[in-house]
C-alpha cells in the first residue's frame, strides 16, 4: 500500500527545472542545504571543502550512474519545454488578472485563454513527472529533504490549480456563457442603473430599451427602432434625454412608448453564487502563481 501511494506521488511529481541538489546521501544523513557541499547555493558544480570532504568518504559506496549524453540532452529540451511552458501559463494568468481583470470573462471564458491553459497544464504535467525521475532518486527524500518538502507544497498548489481550472471549464464556464446569453429577458422592466440599461440595446434579440428624463422606455415594438437603431444615429441602450432636446421631433414620440422603469444611480444587485465562485477561483489562482514563484525563490536563493 505504502509502495503505492509512493509510485503515485511520483507520478504527480511537477518540480519546474532547476539546478542540481546536494547528494541524496548527504541530505538523508544531515539534513542541510545544498550551499553546504555547493559554491552554488542551489547545488550543482564546484564544490565546497566540507564538500569534497564528504564526496571523499563516498568513494566505496556505489553511485547512481552518470546520465549519457542521449540522456542529458533529453533531459535539457525537456526542461526547455517546462520552463517555456511555465512562462506562457503563468504569464497569460497575471496578464489577464493585472491587467484586463477577470470581469472581462464573467460573460463566458474565452476559447484562447481556456486553450492556453489547458495545454499548459497537460506539458507542464507530463514534463514535471519526466524532471522528478531525473532528480529525485526515492520517495523518502520528498519528506527528509527541505527540497522535497518545497516540491511536495508546489505539487499540491498544481493540484489544486488544475481542480479549480476543470471546474470553471466544465461547470462555471457554461453558466456563465448561459447568463450571457440570456440576460436580455432578465433586464426588461424596473429600476435599472446605466450598466443594466446598455446591455438592452436592441441587438441579437434583446430588448431595445432608451431613457428620457428617468424614465426607461421599451422601443423594442417601434418600426424607427429596428435593430436598436433610430435614424441610423442613436443607438438604444442610453439616456437620449440631451439628443432628443435637438432632435427633430418632440419628446411625445418617446413618451408615448411603454414606460418599464426608472434610471437611477447606484444600483448593485448580487452576483449569481456561480460568478462569485469564478471571481474567488480567479484570484485564488493568481495568488497561487505568487505562492510557487516563491518556492522557486526558496529553492534558488535561500
Amino acid at each position: 500500500m505504502k509502495r503505492s501511494i509512493a509510485q503515485f506521488v511520483m507520478i504527480l511529481l511537477l518540480a519546474c527545472p532547476l539546478a542540481a541538489f546536494a547528494t541524496e546521501e548527504y541530505a538523508r544523513q544531515t539534513g542541510r542545504a545544498c550551499s553546504a557541499c555547493h559554491v552554488d547555493p542551489s547545488g550543482g558544480g564546484e564544490l565546497t571543502r566540507e564538500g569534497t570532504t564528504f564526496a571523499a568518504t563516498l568513494t566505496a559506496t556505489p553511485q547512481k550512474p552518470a546520465l549519457s549524453a542521449t540522456a542529458r540532452w533529453f533531459r535539457f529540451a525537456v526542461g526547455y519545454l517546462h520552463l517555456i511552458t511555465a512562462f506562457l501559463w503563468f504569464g497569460t494568468i497575471l496578464y489577464v488578472h493585472l491587467v484586463l481583470k477577470p470581469a472581462y470573462a464573467s460573460g463566458g471564458l474565452p476559447r484562447g485563454e481556456v486553450l492556453v491553459g489547458v495545454v499548459s497544464m497537460v506539458v507542464m504535467g507530463v514534463t514535471g513527472i519526466i524532471l522528478t525521475r531525473f532528480r529525485v532518486g526515492s520517495p523518502e527524500l520528498l519528506l527528509q529533504s527541505r527540497f522535497g518538502i518545497l516540491l511536495l507544497i508546489k505539487i499540491g498548489l498544481y493540484l489544486v490549480m488544475v481542480t479549480s481550472a476543470a471546474f470553471v471549464v466544465t461547470v462555471i464556464g457554461p453558466r456563465l456563457k448561459k447568463k450571457r446569453s440570456n440576460s436580455s429577458p432578465l433586464i426588461v422592466s424596473g429600476d435599472m442603473s446605466v450598466e443594466e440599461l446598455a446591455v438592452c440595446d436592441g441587438t441579437e434579440g434583446r430588448p431595445a430599451l432608451i431613457a428620457f428624463q428617468g424614465t426607461i422606455y421599451d422601443a423594442s415594438a417601434s418600426r424607427l427602432w429596428k435593430q436598436g437603431k433610430h435614424m441610423g444615429r442613436h443607438q438604444a441602450g442610453g439616456d437620449l434625454t440631451e439628443a432628443l432636446a435637438q432632435a427633430p421631433h418632440g419628446a411625445d414620440l418617446v413618451t408615448a412608448l411603454p414606460a418599464v422603469g426608472h434610471l437611477v444611480a447606484g444600483i448593485k444587485r448580487p452576483a449569481p453564487l456561480h460568478e462569485r465562485v469564478f471571481y474567488f477561483m480567479a484570484y485564488m489562482n493568481l495568488t497561487i502563481v505568487f505562492l510557487i514563484v516563491l518556492i522557486l525563490a526558496l529553492w534558488r536563493w535561500w
